[in-house]
């Protein structure tokens, strides 16, 4: 036991790594509101019955079947960092947009873009992490990556939930716009940290 706990506190020193975690959780706290806040929302707020929001589900998972493998064989050659920034932009946008728009066929727009942003994340988070991780503590690594989606699955459904019971329920969709924009400068930034180690060592600029 006193092993393991060892081997997750060396996880927990690689600054780098809890960085991206953090980055993550922001991440995923507006991406969870998919799955649990934006059905009661629309029925409440737009009136979108039950059958509208499967059909919103439907197009999601259909776009995932067609085009994720071709999107994750195109965004391969992009740095994983800026990949993740931009996955993490689209969702800004995407659940950005509940909180402003009205009408149903701008409601499949966002889920479209939410859906692209998801095909861009999901493939990219697991092969960084990957990436990241020494061989022999990788499964180490994997288990506080997962983690760092349990936190937001208890916590964003629980905020959502108090700002839609006391305040205007737009406000968790410009909320989570807020969330996503700051979570893809985290995605930025961390690719500028992992660019200058690079760059002291060719003799480049440190800036």
């Amino acid at each position: 036991m006193a092993q393991t706990l060892a081997g997750y506190w060396n996880v927990l020193k690689d600054v780098t790594f809890m960085l991206f975690i953090g980055a993550c959780i922001l991440m995923s706290v507006v991406y969870i509101q998919l799955y649990t806040t934006l059905g009661v929302y629309l029925r409440d707020t737009h009136g979108v019955s039950e059958q509208a929001y499967g059909y919103l589900m439907s197009i999601n998972a259909t776009a995932v079947v067609l085009l994720q493998i071709p999107i994750a064989r195109r965004i391969a050659r992009y740095r994983p960092m800026i990949m993740m920034a931009l996955g993490t932009l689209l969702y800004a946008v995407g659940f950005g947009m509940y909180g402003l728009v009205s009408s149903y066929i701008l409601f499949v727009v966002a889920m479209f873009i939410i859906t692209v942003g998801e095909m861009v994340v999901m493939p990219t988070s697991q092969a960084l992490v990957a990436k990241m991780s020494p061989k022999d503590m990788r499964g180490r690594y994997m288990a506080v990556f997962g983690f760092g989606w349990t936190i937001p699955q208890a916590i964003g459904p629980l905020l959502a939930g108090l700002i839609m019971d006391n305040a205007d329920p737009r406000w968790v969709w410009y909320a989570a716009g807020l969330l996503g924009l700051v979570g893809a400068a985290a995605f930025a930034l961390l690719q500028r940290r992992a660019k200058q180690p690079a760059e002291k060592a060719e003799g480049g600029p440190s800036d």
